[in-house]
């Protein structure tokens, strides 16, 4: 356990008849943590949020762009498909030996 969960047990232990204080510190504790984990994480600094909303247009733009090339993958799949049953149609109608002619 560091300094500030040391520090955190104290307070808690002096502040247990008192309920206001025991949130107080509890919502204080949970500030420090999540500042630390912003820290940990890189994203403590000024342009943090400006990075956020980037990550999300990129994530965004990814998301589109799989959707668009399945799309597409799938079209052409379906046009393979419906041409080699058209030429199979032609096959067993006899019409591939007319084009020969």
């Amino acid at each position: 356990m560091g300094v500030e969960g040391e520090m955190l047990a104290r307070l808690v232990a002096q502040a247990e008849p008192d309920m206001v204080m025991i949130r107080a510190l509890i919502e204080e504790a949970s500030e420090l943590g999540a500042e630390r984990a912003l820290a940990r994480l890189g994203l403590s600094d000024r342009r943090a949020a400006a990075d956020m909303r980037e990550l999300r247009e990129l994530l965004s733009a990814w998301r589109d762009a799989k959707k668009a090339a399945r799309g597409a993958v799938i079209g052409w799949v379906v046009r393979i498909g419906m041409a080699l049953l058209l030429l199979g149609i032609a096959v067993k109608a006899g019409l591939v030996g007319l084009v020969k002619g």
